[in-house]
């Protein structure tokens, strides 16, 4: 079956005001590579649904959930703008936008286990890699590829699943959320120090971290993937992978001192594929994180993309 691809219009509402780099023209940038490139018409578009509140619970507090919710539902309400934390502000839109964006990773997670898509690729805002169990941060509200991950495990009945993170920032979030749970492995590369300064100490013993310093290129972050997280996530079979797929590790990305290009996300793409065909009948769930060059960005995601459809 084709990769699942879900774009949801809800997602391009959400804004944090101008200039803010997490912002509405990374999904248009993507999109329009996609077309542009002639790999938009072999991916499978599904149409995305908003997640049930309740489901935002397999990775966050009760509490936080009713708060946060509060939040954004006043917003929506109101018309106004409100900040979370001085880098992450909601409108009218944020709510909705962020049920979807959880519900494109819970309806992706469905969809490959189900067999009706080899895998997929959610390109949805606001990312999630940073949102901890209980508190919002660093442009993330919830926390979407954690909430997937624990569906595949507490509704669908899964035993093992990977957690891949290779944005630039550590996902403090992600790491928070499944430390400590050994039925999830979460390999993960950044760099350090950079924000939210952390992960150099991993939190559990389900966690492979590697924080590279700033200027490391692509040859090291390929020695390092081999090194510590391909005998990692073989010791561990896992049977279905995610990843948080952050791209401002990128050369040309401003918000980080990385030097990956886009040979490197494609071979770190095909690493995971072929560790999924061998362990976990080809399932992933890849949902989109970081990147703000909008131009590498764009042609990042087209080269996941392709190798994940194997196109």
């Amino acid at each position: 079956m084709p990769t699942a691809y879900f774009n949801p219009p809800e997602c391009r509402r959400h804004e944090m005001g101008p200039g803010h780099p997490e912002c509405p023209e990374r999904l248009s940038a993507i999109d329009d590579w996609l077309i542009a490139s002639g790999l938009e018409p072999a991916l499978q578009h599904v149409d995305a649904r908003p997640v049930d509140p309740k489901d935002l619970e397999l990775a966050h507090t009760h509490a936080y959930v009713a708060e946060m919710g509060a939040v954004l539902r006043d917003c929506e309400a109101s018309g106004e703008r409100r900040a979370v934390d001085p880098d992450t502000s909601a409108n009218a839109h944020t709510w909705r936008a962020a049920l979807v964006a959880a519900g494109a990773a819970v309806q992706a997670t469905d969809m490959v286990i189900d067999g009706r898509a080899d895998n997929a690729f959610c390109s949805v805002r606001p990312p999630g890699h940073h949102a901890t169990r209980d508190q919002s941060m660093g442009f993330c509200f919830f926390n979407n590829v954690a909430i997937a991950a624990r569906h595949a495990l507490d509704v669908r009945g899964l035993e093992r699943v990977a957690i891949v993170d290779f944005d630039v920032h550590h996902g403090n979030g992600t790491e928070d959320i499944i430390a400590g749970d050994d039925r999830v492995l979460m390999v993960s590369l950044f760099q350090h120090p950079l924000y939210p300064y952390s992960g150099a100490v991993p939190k559990g013993t389900n966690m492979v971290n590697v924080p590279i310093p700033p200027y490391t290129r692509g040859g090291e972050v390929r020695e390092i993937v081999e090194a510590m997280w391909l005998p990692a996530l073989e010791r561990f079979k896992p049977q279905m992978i995610f990843v948080s797929a952050g791209f401002d590790a990128h050369r040309d990305d401003d918000l980080g001192q990385l030097g990956l290009v886009e040979a490197d996300y494609e071979w770190i793409t095909l690493k995971i594929k072929a560790l999924a065909e061998r362990h976990a009948r080809g399932r992933i769930v890849s949902v989109l994180e970081g990147g703000y060059n909008l131009q590498a960005l764009a042609r990042s995601v087209a080269v996941h993309l392709r190798a994940l459809a194997d196109l």
